[in-house]
């Protein structure tokens, strides 16, 4: 198998892996000037042919992450569900526990 043909076997197990709307979370970027810091999450928009991962990050950066360069990892469903239970309290004005505050009039 020559080179061209083994890039395209992984970039496209990597598509399977990380498909459009699969949620990450950054553990590290090489890139000494990366805008995206450690913990930062995102969601997968598309893996390019050469198989890096473009997700828009909650930051709102869209760097690409290489699989191999970068460091990063699945969030679970329970990570989810917890990301989107947090919105949703957000969204309806729900007491904020930790300052004891309310939103709304």
């Amino acid at each position: 198998m020559n080179e061209y043909e083994r890039q395209r076997k992984m970039a496209e197990s990597t598509k399977k892996l990380y498909p459009p709307g699969t949620r990450i979370e950054l553990i590290n970027m090489k890139d000494p000037y990366a805008p995206v810091p450690s913990g930062t999450r995102g969601t997968v928009k598309f893996v390019d042919s050469m198989g890096t991962i473009f997700p828009e990050w909650d930051n709102n950066r869209t760097i690409g992450i290489v699989p191999g360069e970068d460091s990063f990892r699945k969030l679970t469903q329970e990570e989810i569900k917890a990301e989107n239970q947090s919105k949703s309290e957000v969204e309806n004005g729900t007491p904020d526990e930790d300052s004891g505050m309310t939103m709304g009039m």
